[in-house]
């Protein structure tokens, strides 16, 4: 197996060992305070091993209006995930989460002027069809959660497809720390009303979420260097068994067969999906606290 395929495997276990984190801190805090702690704690293995950028060159940017709304579109989806992982089942984000290849496809059509195979499209449906089994609106009560997730998935498809245009051309230190200020500015502002201090427990948990998130994200960027984007890109969907996993041994979630068949779908047709992708695939390492891309 490539060593950057192992990387990517260890990255997306970072991923997932972090959203456990976040559900384990509950609800009793607002998305605004755990996104300040963790989206700050988060900056630091970056920090550490940056070194061939100066952080002095944040504000040199080629293309400053499309990084901005990047950043805003990146932090109004950081707040909707974290808000649906405090307050619906782990395998509803992650299917649900899973969708955001669609708004993508769709977006990359409509702006970029992206050609997509039939193929693709019947994948994307049916991947579609599987998060329908997961959820399955009408039948089980819909969460506030999972309209959080939904929105998401939308600011996600927006926060891909800009970084797409951006990311060759910006520097890492922008595109990291821009997103690190502003989001700490928001959260934090934000926070304030309704603030509670954290106790050790919580304080611990925003560590081990930040650490946990930020080296996943240096794991990633490791994988992309070392091995093709289209080996790398299917080991996303290892998260859906984490999900799975650790639903089921830390907050008792135990889907049902038709929710896991559902799940298989979801895996399935997007595996197949990346994997028979004729486009030229642009990597999109990411850090914890964009969810959908660095």
């Amino acid at each position: 197996m490539p060593i950057g395929v192992i990387f990517a495997f260890l990255a997306y276990a970072s991923f997932s060992v972090g959203d456990a984190l976040i559900k384990a801190t509950g609800p009793a805090l607002s998305v605004f305070e755990i996104g300040f702690f963790t989206i700050t704690l988060s900056i630091i293995p970056a920090v550490l091993t940056t070194r061939d950028e100066r952080w002095r060159d944040l504000y040199k940017l080629r293309h400053p209006w499309l990084v901005h709304i990047r950043c805003a579109t990146a932090i109004g989806g950081t707040a909707c995930v974290m808000y649906a992982f405090t307050h619906i089942p782990f395998a509803d984000v992650y299917a649900i989460g899973f969708l955001t290849p669609v708004v993508v496809t769709i977006l990359g059509v409509l702006l970029l002027k992206e050609h997509v195979a039939i193929h693709r499209w019947l994948l994307l449906i049916i991947s579609f069809l599987g998060v329908v089994l997961v959820i399955r609106p009408g039948v089980r009560d819909l969460q506030l959660g999972h309209l959080a997730i939904l929105c998401s998935v939308f600011f996600g498809g927006v926060t891909t497809i800009i970084l797409r245009h951006v990311a060759p051309h910006e520097r890492r230190v922008s595109l990291v720390g821009l997103q690190v200020l502003y989001s700490a500015i928001f959260n934090g502002v934000l926070m304030l009303p309704g603030f509670v201090m954290p106790s050790l427990h919580q304080l611990l948990l925003f560590l081990g979420i930040g650490l946990v998130g930020g080296t996943g994200g240096l794991l990633l960027i490791a994988a992309a260097r070392r091995t093709p984007a289209n080996l790398v890109a299917p080991v996303q969907y290892s998260q859906l068994i984490w999900a799975i996993v650790f639903g089921a041994l830390f907050f008792g979630e135990y889907p049902d067969w038709i929710a896991i068949v559902g799940l298989l779908i979801v895996l399935t047709s997007g595996l197949a999906n990346v994997m028979t992708e004729k486009l030229k695939i642009v990597w999109k390492p990411r850090l914890f606290f964009f969810r959908t891309g660095l």
